[in-house]
């Protein structure tokens, strides 16, 4: 797949196949390609925790709260992603331009562990509706859960969605 193709294709699958388990080489291949991603300064302020059987379970539970993410807890691979410290030169960056380049790094993070699973067939979506105190406990974590993102086989009945978006024209401005 080239990436138009890609990103034609990605969608948030949130009708997985629960009893259908992800390959290693798939998921060694999405945490390659999240390693190669860029980031600031290449300080890639960020850990993955890839979780899978009853800690699988018990993050999607802590993604949850109030009737979301009902789905999280077919999905056979949870990916955890949670803050580290920026390395010197980032964070000197960030406080001279008031910019939070942790959070920038992990979306781009993000985006390249969602493509590199659409690649390899597989369906993913991005939770923030969660609770990093509790999945912080369970994953042994220090820093922050920002995002976890499932990943899994999506069934047969989930068929790609038309992409409602924005036009290009409200999107970009030339000069």
């Amino acid at each position: 797949m080239n990436f138009m193709e890609i990103a034609k294709a990605r969608q948030s699958c949130r009708s997985y196949d629960a009893d259908r388990a992800v390959e290693e080489d798939k998921l060694t291949s999405i945490l390659e390609a999240a390693q190669l991603s860029p980031s600031a300064c290449n300080g890639q302020p960020y850990h993955f925790t890839l979780c899978r059987g009853e800690t699988a379970k018990a993050v999607a539970k802590a993604c949850q709260g109030m009737g979301m993410n009902k789905f999280a807890g077919d999905a056979p691979v949870l990916l955890v992603i949670s803050e580290e410290s920026y390395c010197k030169t980032a964070a000197l960056g960030a406080k001279l331009k008031g910019n939070d380049y942790r959070s920038i790094d992990i979306g781009i993070a993000a985006a390249y562990i969602t493509a590199e699973a659409t690649a390899q067939g597989l369906g993913t979506c991005i939770l923030g509706w969660l609770d990093s105190d509790k999945i912080q406990g369970i994953c042994n974590l220090k820093g922050e859960v920002r995002l976890v993102i499932t990943i899994g086989y999506a069934k047969a009945e989930d068929k790609l969605r038309p992409k409602k978006r924005k036009e290009i024209s409200e999107l970009v401005s030339q000069f």
